[in-house]
């Protein structure tokens, strides 16, 4: 079981640092998406260091389970306000980030049972 926990974990950290990636560039996908929900442009900056941290956390995680299940806390967090800011504003753009949030619960339930 905790081979699949360091395989899901490594993806979703993998999938974070893309994400952070993409809105520290200025990717233009990127940024429309967060923009079009109604996140001010200067603001994605913090949301780029709080994947960061979430993809650290989940890594550094692995090998001392308590910041492993804070992290993936924070990265479900993290998800479900996409998600909601994506409903909120009725766009149909929610899928990846949808998505990431099942994958982040699946972290979650794995580091908490491995443990």
């Amino acid at each position: 079981m905790f081979l699949a926990t360091v395989v899901i974990s490594v993806l979703l950290s993998l999938a974070l640092l893309a994400s952070a990636a993409g809105k520290l560039t200025e990717n233009p996908g990127a940024t429309a998406a967060v923009t079009g929900v109604g996140v001010p442009p200067e603001r994605i900056p913090v949301l780029a260091a709080l994947e960061i941290a979430g993809a650290a956390g989940l890594l550094v995680g692995l090998a001392w389970a308590p910041l492993g299940i804070a992290a993936a806390v924070g990265v479900v967090l993290y998800f479900l306000g996409a998600v909601i800011a994506h409903l909120r504003v009725k766009d149909g753009g929610y899928g990846p980030a949808a998505g990431l949030l099942v994958v982040a619960v699946l972290v979650l339930v794995l580091r908490s049972i491995t443990a």
